[in-house]
């Protein structure tokens, strides 16, 4: 909603929005692009009266300042229903989806298309390091460069925000039950991607993962072109893929790998993100753009060395103490276990420890306990934090504890202290200059990651810690 309410200003609206609070750092960029805000929620906000009133997802049905907007004949629209009219209506649109690697995957889309001047529109749902917002208008028609998210638009449209989106051509990245909140079974969650198929018009494309028989399956009903890519060793079933990506031995923080299309070499690519399903993110935007948007695979496989990555995605926030610090927002079993080989695989030469909070409605739950004791196998030790939803009832709820006995019977270390303040002790005694810290969670770690890189660094300084 951040990010739209600077798009709406670019595209020179008068924005106003509401919310409990406006915490940095969207709440000071918010102010930065002229936003009007109010804390809280009061039908007097409504004056003068808008031309237009969107109501994010966040929002329930008793909102006493939606209510007064629907309930008083104000004109309404969910996020995506905005989008959709305000800025999808006359472009192309481009929309990549799935489980895993959406954010990055839109991130990597939208540099490789401005870097062949495209000029494209773009709503990135993370921050991405290669341009000053998550938004741009881009140019007249140019293609608009969206990640489509399954979860739910609004009270009053219970129905995944990607359908409204219009795709031209859009990305499936894989498909593993999550939104477990939402979606209640597989087959509802399925489902969700089913009908962003059916959207995508006869004469538009598909770039589905191979190596998902989800995916697969879900690629034999599109009724428009589809293009399969995949990492060569994937198992695609009997998929061929078109696009596919030969690693190379990672050289100094470089994943390299050799790009072919029909058979035919394409280039060596060099990519500054580590990990197999980084190389599969960049095969994804590759084939995108090249024939999605007609841009040059040589142009591509040029500029995709340049892109500088998206926040919490493998970010190296820190070096203190010699010990290398990384923030990512893996929550899921399969993001967990990518995230690990490829800071594994990029920094062999020390210990990798994995912290690991369990924080959204599915990760909290049972639902993948049985996965997350093989997810940290690339860790020498795994930390496992506290469920951080303690509404959950203890029969549903994840148990950390038996998931640190799973992966101790797999021979790899592993703990889960009662507190966050344990952690800390935990890591204050066992990281090394060399070593690799990578925290986990798509909350904020209850501040966690601070405190860790201002201990490490006053550790090496000599100076005692007081915890």
């Amino acid at each position: 909603m951040g990010s739209l309410a600077g798009l709406l200003r670019r595209a020179g609206y008068r924005v106003t929005g509401s919310d409990t609070a406006f915490y940095p750092p969207i709440g000071e960029r918010l102010a930065e692009w002229g936003v009007e805000t109010h804390s809280g929620y009061d039908a007097a906000h409504l004056q003068p009266r808008p031309d237009l009133v969107i109501v994010g997802n966040v929002c329930r049905k008793d909102n006493v300042e939606a209510r007064a907007a629907i309930d008083g004949g104000f004109s309404y629209v969910s996020m995506p229903g905005a989008l959709e009219q305000l800025f999808l209506s006359d472009r192309p649109s481009l929309v990549v989806a799935g489980t895993h690697g959406k954010t990055t995957t839109t991130a990597l889309v939208a540099h490789l298309l401005r870097a062949a001047g495209k000029e494209p529109g773009y709503l990135i749902g993370g921050v991405p390091r290669d341009f000053p917002e998550s938004f741009a208008l881009g140019g007249s028609g140019a293609p608009f460069v969206i990640e489509g998210d399954e979860y739910d638009s609004a009270f009053f449209e219970k129905q995944p925000k990607f359908f409204r989106y219009r795709p031209q051509a859009a990305i499936v990245t894989s498909v593993e039950h999550d939104h477990i909140d939402i979606y209640p079974t597989m087959d509802s969650y399925r489902a969700a991607f089913a009908g962003l198929v059916e959207r995508i018009p006869k004469d538009g494309l598909l770039v589905a993962f191979a190596g998902d028989p989800e995916v697969r399956a879900l690629a034999r009903s599109a009724r428009c072109q589809v293009r399969f890519y995949a990492v060569q060793g994937d198992d695609t079933g009997d998929m061929v893929p078109e696009w596919l990506a030969a690693p190379a031995l990672p050289e100094g923080g470089i994943q390299p790998f050799d790009l072919f299309f029909g058979g035919s070499a394409c280039g060596r690519v060099r990519s500054p993100l580590s990990g197999a399903h980084n190389i599969r993110n960049a095969l994804a935007a590759i084939a995108l753009c090249a024939e999605g948007a007609d841009t040059s695979v040589s142009q591509l496989v040029r500029s995709l060395g340049s892109f500088a990555g998206v926040r919490r995605r493998q970010e190296q926030v820190a070096i203190a103490g010699g010990v290398r610090i990384y923030d990512d927002f893996a929550h899921h079993p399969t993001a967990v276990r990518e995230t690990l080989a490829g800071l594994a695989a990029r920094h062999p030469e020390g210990r990798l420890f994995a912290l690991f909070e369990p924080r959204s409605a599915t990760a909290s739950r049972k639902l993948h306990e049985q996965a997350y004791a093989e997810a940290f196998d690339a860790a020498t030790m795994t930390v496992l934090a506290p469920v951080g939803r303690k509404e959950i009832p203890e029969a549903e709820r994840l148990d950390v504890q038996a998931i640190a006995q799973r992966i101790r019977e797999r021979g790899r270390r592993a703990e889960a202290p009662a507190s966050h303040d344990a952690i800390l002790s935990l890591v204050l005694d066992e990281a090394r200059e060399g070593d690799t810290l990578v925290l986990m969670s798509n909350g904020d770690f209850s501040g966690l990651l601070s405190r860790i890189v201002a201990s490490l660094a006053l550790r090496a300084s000599g100076l005692q810690v007081q915890l």
